[in-house]
């Protein structure tokens, strides 16, 4: 594969506990990736939920990564930290028209919301949710892994949350913002993620910038079929077994499987081999 020395990825993990297989598949690919495009791949936590943050993830997550030898090529970065640059693209697209408030709760629509408050013109002083007011009509990605995709506003997705009733910046907005500030050019991340494509589109184009390209890895799916998640309690990787772990990722990725008990040999050699094409076009794989 050529270089592309201007080529950015990233691994962005909530420190709402340790990382499991799940997490590790995501993060592999997305390293992989980079390092085969002569790219950098960046880490940065995301830590905009206080309640749901678990003490101390943040360092267990960052040592679990680099005891795999995945290891951030620029200073790890805290969106708790960013809260100012938040508020300041608030500020732009509310500027632009692209927000109103919105005071429905969850329960009182199913499914896609259908822009209730949209032509209420409730003052920007209530405490309220704010929403991002979609209007394209469609959304196209041509998924790096997924291929070609189309989303359809008000069928696959609505106006949406950019920042929470209770104060809190919502993720849509902050990882755009973040992406953006770190010129992140590829977001290789797990499928589960994939229906946040469309609205993160969205907001690219508000803030006109393009949207870097994407590539959604299957989800890791238990036996008994569900996503390994934290909600799950997945079972965090065993870093005693990093070579293991890394072998057992890249067999799930559908990768040549590195004959090593070295994390270093087995990245160096899995860049060389890397091929986009081999990742299969599922949005969840069982282990």
């Amino acid at each position: 594969m050529a270089d592309h020395p201007h080529y950015v990825g990233r691994f962005a993990p909530s420190p709402t506990g340790p990382l499991h297989l799940g997490s590790l598949v995501a993060a592999l690919g997305g390293y992989l990736d980079a390092k085969s495009a002569g790219g950098q791949w960046l880490i940065r936590i995301e830590d905009l939920d206080p309640p749901r943050a678990v003490p101390g993830a943040d360092r267990h997550i960052l040592k679990q990564l680099a005891d795999h030898g995945l290891v951030s090529d620029q200073p790890v970065r805290y969106q708790s930290q960013r809260l100012h640059q938040f508020d300041e693209a608030l500020s732009v697209l509310r500027d632009k028209g692209h927000l109103y408030f919105c005071n429905c709760s969850r329960r009182s629509y199913p499914g896609l919301y259908p822009g209730t408050c949209r032509a209420r013109g409730m003052a920007f002083e209530q405490p309220a949710a704010l929403r991002f007011r979609v209007s394209e009509t469609t959304i196209k990605q041509k998924d790096l892994a997924q291929g070609a995709l189309t989303w359809t506003h008000g069928k696959d997705f609505g106006d949406f949350i950019v920042h929470r009733r209770d104060g809190l910046h919502a993720y849509q907005l902050a990882v755009v913002v973040d992406d953006i500030a770190q010129a992140v050019t590829r977001i290789v991340r797990g499928a589960d993620l994939l229906s946040a494509t469309p609205m993160q589109t969205c907001l690219y184009h508000a803030f006109g910038v393009k949207p870097p390209e994407t590539l959604h890895l299957p989800m890791v799916l238990g036996r008994d079929g569900q996503k390994l998640s934290k909600q799950t309690h997945a079972p965090p990787v065993d870093t005693e077994a990093a070579a293991d772990n890394l072998n057992q990722a890249l067999r799930f990725l559908n990768q040549p499987i590195i004959a090593s008990d070295n994390p270093k040999t087995i990245l160096d050699t899995a860049i060389k081999n890397w091929r986009i094409d081999r990742i299969p076009k599922l949005i969840g794989k069982t282990l």
